[in-house]
C-alpha cells in the first residue's frame, strides 16, 4: 500500500478532481437542452441561426434564439421593421414569443420562457411586433426533435 506523505500532492489531486466534476456537471446540464439549427435562409443567406430549449424547474420551457450575421429587417425587400420569433405547439397552435432584437449584424439574441411544449420554431420579418399571427416574410424554420 502506498501512502502519500506529501500534503501538496493530496491538495492538488482534490483540486483537479473538483475541476473535473465541475466540467462533467456543465456537460450534463448542457446535454439536457435541445438544440436546433435553422437551415440557410434564401432571404438572409448569411445568417447563422440556432435555438436552444430546455425545461426549467417550474416545467416551463426556456428558449434562446441566437442569430449571427442577420441583416437588418429594413434591408429586406420589401423593407420591414423587426424580426418576430414564433413557436408551433401541439395544443395551442402558433404563438408569438418575442422580437429578435437586431442591434448589429454580428449577434442577435432572444431569451424567453413559455409554458408551451414547442415542436417548431420560426422567424418572420414584420412591420410591427404586437401581432398574433405571422403576416409577412418567413426567414427560417426548424423543429426540435
Amino acid at each position: 500500500m502506498v501512502v502519500c506523505d506529501k500534503p501538496y500532492l493530496k491538495k492538488n489531486t482534490m483540486k483537479n478532481l473538483k475541476i473535473i466534476l465541475f466540467g462533467i456537471g456543465v456537460l450534463f446540464f448542457e446535454s439536457c437542452a435541445s438544440t436546433a439549427k435553422f437551415p440557410v435562409s434564401e432571404i438572409t443567406p448569411a445568417a447563422d441561426i440556432t435555438a436552444k430549449m430546455k425545461q426549467d424547474k417550474n416545467e416551463n420551457y426556456t428558449i434562446e434564439v441566437t442569430a449571427k450575421k442577420l441583416s437588418s429587417a429594413d434591408r429586406l425587400n420589401p423593407s420591414m421593421n423587426i424580426y418576430i420569433v414564433w413557436v408551433v405547439t401541439e395544443e395551442n397552435g402558433v404563438k408569438n414569443i418575442g422580437q429578435l432584437v437586431n442591434e448589429n449584424a454580428e449577434k442577435s439574441i432572444l431569451e424567453t420562457s413559455t409554458p408551451f411544449n414547442v415542436k417548431e420554431i420560426f422567424i418572420t420579418a414584420e412591420r410591427e411586433g404586437n401581432i398574433s399571427y405571422p403576416s409577412s416574410i418567413e426567414i427560417a424554420r426548424t423543429s426540435f426533435e
